[in-house]
């Protein structure tokens, strides 16, 4: 199995809980074949690890920035980072 080109964390702020953000995520992750996770945090944010092709991740990163039409994204983060991770993309417990 080769290495994906590009693992990312991801960190949204914004309105982004209670607006269907994670379940939005894991779907349009799922589409563009991503392997990963995504959970609510505490403070408010959403937090996600990406892997795959890296022009699939740039896609979702782009995506990440709109979320779903009851979102308002202010800010998203992202730095590289090399989680191993299970192949699909999947919806975490918060934390």
């Amino acid at each position: 199995m080769s290495k994906p080109a590009r693992t990312v964390r991801a960190v949204i702020r914004g309105r982004v809980q209670g607006v269907w953000y994670r379940g939005w995520a894991v779907e349009t992750a799922g589409a563009l074949g991503l392997n990963g996770w995504i959970r609510n945090c505490r403070n408010g944010s959403v937090e996600a690890v990406f892997s795959g092709p890296r022009e699939a991740v740039e896609a979702m990163l782009a995506q990440c920035r709109q979320g779903p039409p009851s979102a308002r994204v202010v800010a998203v983060t992202v730095t590289d980072c090399d989680e191993i991770l299970p192949a699909g993309f999947r919806q975490l417990p918060s934390r």
